[in-house]
């Protein structure tokens, strides 16, 4: 378009997909994305796909297998949600998000196509169903070897499960999203259950008894393998290390002794240790059936990242950026805290939606914080930083809990707060409560992702 700049384009396309119904509106049907793919001619199909469901550490496990995949010499493509910074760190190609100028041209491509399905069905695509499909379509033309897929949600009726994967990730499953999915384990496990696909590999993190009973029970039905943590494969020791933790692992075909991971947290630890099992069963299913070269696990997990998820983005006083949203997570991210730094003092800076469970998300972090900060984030399912402030006092007491309207305010009180006592050294600050706000702090103190 003549006189638009790339950047103006980019921003066109964005603000048109993000125009449509966002992906906290759950419509459970893939009909839609079926429609537009067939009339793509069915990109989902030129490549293998390792998919990629559980209620956390989805992102942090799928970037791993990425990173696996990629030091085995194979081209990969990976689609994760939600983004910190910029959409286009949903789509990634070689280890790096599409450019603007390829995502307006993946757009501009299967735009035609999106109008005739839109008209084909009762309601529009979504934003996420609109961002799933150009996914595809780039990994198609890239064109990649795998793609590592993360649900957004559940996964029986998730956009993405439309693919057939060579091999199904459950990692660790527990309560969230239950405005849109059941309120149980077992509920929840049976939609997730729904990515695991006849012939394949299901590789199961660790799990409740009664999620594992469902995981175990639909895999029998449809005839796929099963891999268990903590039978088949697992961590076997960890311990903490300059800037993340030394550990080994026993994987399906082989152990991995002195691997350091740049990641702090034993939720981490198996974060990598499902990983390792879901690249040996994807090399088992092919023509590559010798396993893994230890080598090449460890340089390649040494060199993965984690954008916040335990991201210091500050030093003096550290500044650390955590996207924990529920609370199997922010347990987790509490004990990761606690196990990986020596504060003397540490102040939090949280900022949740609405529709989460409040009190299960800040009970954790009432033993670790010296102060609390309640605040919003980006998204108007924000939840009002008064409101916030009324349950946090329920769970710290008056005289710790602060409410500041904005996060870059909240931000600097908390700082501030930090430093009453740097004299004494190891003040920090974390902040968390969601992906957004995790994503708003790497934003605000790293600057934009465009």
């Amino acid at each position: 378009m003549s006189g638009v700049s790339a950047e103006q384009r980019y921003a066109e396309v964005t603000a048109a997909i993000l125009s449509r119904a966002p992906e906290s509106d759950i419509d459970p049907r893939l009909d839609r994305v079926r429609t537009l793919l067939d009339l793509l001619g069915d990109p989902q199909r030129n490549f293998r796909v390792i998919h990629v469901t559980g209620t956390n550490g989805k992102t942090s496990t799928a970037r791993m297998i990425d990173a696996l995949m990629r030091a085995r010499g194979l081209r990969v493509g990976r689609y994760t949600s939600p983004h910190l910074r910029t959409v286009r760190e949903r789509i990634v190609v070689d280890g790096e998000p599409v450019s603007q100028e390829r995502f307006v041209e993946i757009h501009d491509d299967i735009r035609p196509y999106v109008e005739m399905a839109d008209e084909m069905n009762d309601a529009p695509l979504s934003f996420f169903e609109i961002l799933t499909v150009m996914a595809y379509a780039a990994f198609a033309d890239a064109p990649v070897d795998v793609a590592v897929v993360e649900v957004g949600m559940g996964g029986r009726w998730d956009a993405t499960n439309v693919v057939d994967g060579d091999v199904a990730v459950v990692t660790p499953i527990g309560i969230d999203h239950t405005d849109y999915l059941p309120d149980t384990l077992h509920g929840i496990a049976e939609e997730k259950a729904g990515i695991i696909k006849p012939g394949s590999v299901a590789v199961l993190a660790q799990q409740p008894v009664s999620a594992a009973e469902v995981l175990l029970r639909n895999a029998s039905e449809v005839g796929a393998q099963v891999a268990r943590e903590g039978l088949e494969f697992g961590v076997t020791s960890r311990e903490v290390a300059v800037g993340g933790q030394q550990i080994a692992l026993k994987g399906l075909t082989a152990s991995y002794e002195n691997l350091f991971l740049p990641l702090f947290g034993a939720h981490q630890a198996g974060n990598a240790a499902v990983a390792v099992a879901a690249v040996e069963a994807f090399a088992s299913a092919g023509e590559d059936s010798a396993g893994l070269d230890p080598a090449m696990v460890a340089e390649a997990l040494a060199g993965v990242d984690s954008p916040g998820r335990m991201e210091v983005v500050r030093t003096s006083p550290t500044v650390i950026a955590d996207a924990a949203h529920n609370p199997a997570g922010m347990i987790a991210t509490a004990a990761a805290v606690g196990e990986a730094f020596s504060f003397s003092r540490l102040v939090g800076v949280v900022a949740i939606m609405a529709d989460k469970d409040v009190e299960g998300i800040l009970d954790p972090l009432e033993p670790l914080l010296d102060e609390i900060v309640v605040t919003r984030n980006s998204s108007p399912r924000s939840l009002a930083p008064e409101q916030l402030g009324v349950l946090a006092r329920q769970v710290f007491g008056e005289d710790r809990v602060h409410v500041v309207p904005r996060l870059d305010d909240a931000i600097d009180r908390a700082v501030g707060l930090a430093e009453e006592d740097e004299e004494f050294g190891g003040a920090g600050v974390l902040v968390t409560g969601s992906v957004v706000t995790a994503g708003d702090a790497v934003h605000l103190l790293r600057g934009s992702g465009e």
